[in-house]
């Protein structure tokens, strides 16, 4: 592991003496000798990168970063009984981030496509981040390496080239705050909760539902954990009917927490069950039609929302 020193104002600002581990490409000609010590090509070993626990604990702030997401289930062991457990154990902060994509609607197939939020939901100490713009991507992988504790970053790799996503980003310094949801469409008929990829599909719905006389709000969730409450409870209060969704497999998914969170704290305020929509139980398909069949589409979004608000 190399050490860097302070580095630069600029778009990491408080990466000192940091490492970032990553399967990437190693810098490009004309990198400072700074960003050589910074960036470093590890090998490509999905549990040793989780190893960068010890890297924190040593003062620095890595990132470490995962070639496809679904490979961070060679690491479970150190991430659940180590790294979410440090601060508890000991009072030892941990400030590392685990980043990598996610996600499937790219043909990659079982082994490259998980969405793997639910792994870690029941784990105490970690925080879990999952953007659906530009904006809040750069926002939140500043907050997350800033942050005095583990972050499990979430990238859906279908958002890496959409060309609906590009924008001009701000140059100076700006942190979105983890545990903070952002209400992406204002309505009054029904609530859509959701985060990463699936906002684009909520949004896509909600704009052919408005052309039907049905006003849909889309809540982006943007952080799952620490989830914001708040907000879900104040779009269902608004509201009264729900769908929540989310592109994991329906069953032990996170839609199941949100469904009863809004069941114990806000049922008085419900017209309707709550409906959960998700991938079906299967492994993602390597075939594209299958794969699409699989996944919660714009379609299945704009039938659940005609079912709920007619009932």
């Amino acid at each position: 592991m190399n050490q860097g020193g302070r580095a630069p104002r600029g778009e990491l600002p408080i990466l000192h003496r940091s490492l970032l581990s990553s399967a990437a490409a190693p810098p490009a000609d004309g990198a400072t000798p700074l960003d050589r010590r910074r960036l470093n090509r590890r090998w490509l070993c999905a549990s040793s990168l989780i190893a960068t626990c010890g890297a924190a604990l040593m003062g620095m702030r890595p990132v470490a970063e995962f070639q496809f997401i679904d490979f961070i289930s060679a690491g479970f062991d150190m991430l659940t009984n180590y790294a979410a457990k440090c601060r508890y154990r000991w009072g030892a902060g941990l400030p590392t981030v685990f980043r990598g994509p996610c996600g499937a609607g790219v043909h990659s197939g079982p082994f490259h496509s998980i969405n793997a939020e639910a792994f870690f939901m029941n784990t105490a100490g970690l925080k879990i981040v999952e953007p659906s713009t530009a904006y809040d991507a750069k926002g939140l992988i500043k907050a997350a390496i800033r942050d005095p504790d583990p972050v499990i970053f979430f990238e859906h790799k279908k958002l890496y080239r959409l060309p609906r996503l590009r924008e001009e980003l701000p140059e100076d310094d700006y942190t979105v705050e983890i545990g903070k949801a952002r209400v992406r469409r204002e309505g009054r008929d029904l609530s859509i909760i959701t985060f990463g990829a699936q906002t684009l599909n909520a949004l896509d719905a909600a704009e052919q539902l408005e052309k039907e006389g049905l006003d849909v709000e889309v809540v982006d969730l943007r952080t799952l954990a620490p989830m914001d409450k708040e907000s879900i409870l104040a779009s269902v209060k608004k509201t009264s009917k729900v769908i929540v969704l989310h592109e994991a497999s329906r069953t032990g998914g996170i839609g199941g927490e949100i469904a009863a969170t809004i069941a114990e704290e806000a049922f008085e305020w419900l017209d309707a069950p709550v409906v959960r929509l998700g991938a079906i139980d299967t492994p993602v398909p390597y075939s594209p039609p299958l794969e699409e069949y699989h996944l919660p589409q714009v379609k299945d979004v704009l039938e659940a929302a005609r079912k709920l608000a007619a009932y």
